[in-house]
């Protein structure tokens, strides 16, 4: 499972001209799953990002989790983040996992967060979605359950 995360002030995202999930402080968690992940890579990942010490304290440090900050997440599935671009100019998504199991884990990594207190927003399943934010920092991170 692989999530490229960014601590944003503010962000939203649209389906067909409407707004679905908004937040403002927190993470917006753009989330791809491969076909071998499992529960526990969703539930791994997941407390992994909500004990993620990125958000500035007092003296202007990553000292903060999302919870200090009573920050929130949206969190939007992207297949795309699987893609091998080793070949040629078109990516190939073979390493993703079938829509059935990725909406699960999405589905499982969404509630895993949730259950640590954290308010969650969300995309919509293989919708179509415009994705709007402004990164705070900026702070970028990429994490993937297969690299440790």
């Amino acid at each position: 499972m692989r999530a490229c995360i960014q601590r944003v002030g503010e962000a939203h995202v649209t389906v067909d001209d409407e707004v679905i999930g908004r937040i403002g402080r927190g993470l917006v968690v753009l989330l791809g799953v491969a076909q071998d992940d499992a529960e526990e890579d969703a539930a791994a990942l997941a407390d992994k990002i909500v004990a993620l010490r990125i958000f500035d304290d007092a003296a202007g440090k990553m000292n903060l989790a999302l919870a200090d900050v009573a920050g929130r997440m949206l969190v939007v599935s992207q297949f795309t983040l699987l893609a091998d671009t080793s070949r040629g100019r078109r990516p190939s998504f073979i390493a993703a996992a079938p829509p059935a199991l990725a909406e699960k884990l999405y589905e499982q990594f969404v509630a895993k967060v949730r259950a640590r207190g954290i308010e969650v927003a969300t995309g919509r399943f293989r919708a179509h979605m415009h994705v709007a934010l402004v990164n705070d920092g900026p702070v970028t991170l990429v994490l993937d359950t297969r690299a440790g």
